[in-house]
């Protein structure tokens, strides 16, 4: 473990190198930053609980559990999941958010309130816990398949306490540290027009038909509304 940096004397050895970067704060949080930062090479913010900056390498869209294992077949095995409670969160290509609401009218679904958030430039999300280790990481020899390496190697515990806590997310489909995230994702329009490119039409699609049926099936389940009538 690493102490508290002390100071340059004259004592000290000339051959000790300055550090490229300031150490992340000790302890279980300052792991979990240096996998997300070191390994993924995505942006945080400073503060606990860590978060994630969207809107640069990836969008995320905030959905109903229900509706996101829906939508799963939608998203590629490499393309990042992560559920918080009832809630799912799905890394969609940076800047679908802007993309979503054209979309949704595209889709005829602009006209009707969808429990459907999408999280795009300048937005947050609360970083889920990485998965257990699995052992040494082996970065994957093809990063399109995403099958070379099991998903979680190398990554660190995920830190007891308040990153662990019930209602925190945590990883459905974990990124794959090595790969570029950015070709796994869904996407409104996936250069080359590949017939099997990731494809965001059809995972909103489904989300959203999820996500009215998830409204109909509360309305249906709330009573009557009593009316109230004077003598």
């Amino acid at each position: 473990m690493f102490g508290a940096p002390q100071p340059v004397t004259a004592s000290s050895s000339p051959l000790v190198p300055l550090p490229r970067r300031p150490l992340a704060p000790a302890g279980a949080s300052g792991q979990v930053r240096r996998w997300y930062e070191n390994e993924l090479a995505w942006p945080t913010v400073p503060g606990d609980p860590l978060r994630l900056v969207v809107g640069v390498r990836y969008d995320v869209l905030d959905v109903p559990a229900e509706a996101g294992h829906a939508a799963l077949r939608h998203a590629p095995p490499g393309s990042p999941v992560a559920l918080r409670g009832d809630r799912m969160l799905l890394w969609v290509a940076a800047g679908s958010a802007e993309e979503l609401p054209g979309l949704l009218e595209w889709l005829d679904w602009g006209y009707l309130p969808l429990d459907l958030v999408a999280i795009g430039a300048d937005g947050l999300v609360e970083a889920p816990s990485p998965p257990e280790p699995h052992g040494e990481r082996t970065v994957p020899s093809s990063c399109a398949s995403h099958t070379a390496a099991p998903c979680g190697a190398g990554v660190p515990p995920a830190p007891r306490g308040r990153f662990g806590s019930q209602g925190a997310a945590v990883w459905l489909r974990p990124p794959e540290p090595g790969c570029e995230v950015e070709a796994s994702l869904p996407t409104l329009s996936a250069p080359g027009g590949a017939g099997d490119a990731p494809d965001l039409v059809r995972l909103v699609s489904t989300v959203a038909t999820r996500c009215h049926r998830i409204r109909l099936r509360r309305a249906g389940a709330e009573p009557p509304a009593v009316r109230t009538q004077g003598r």
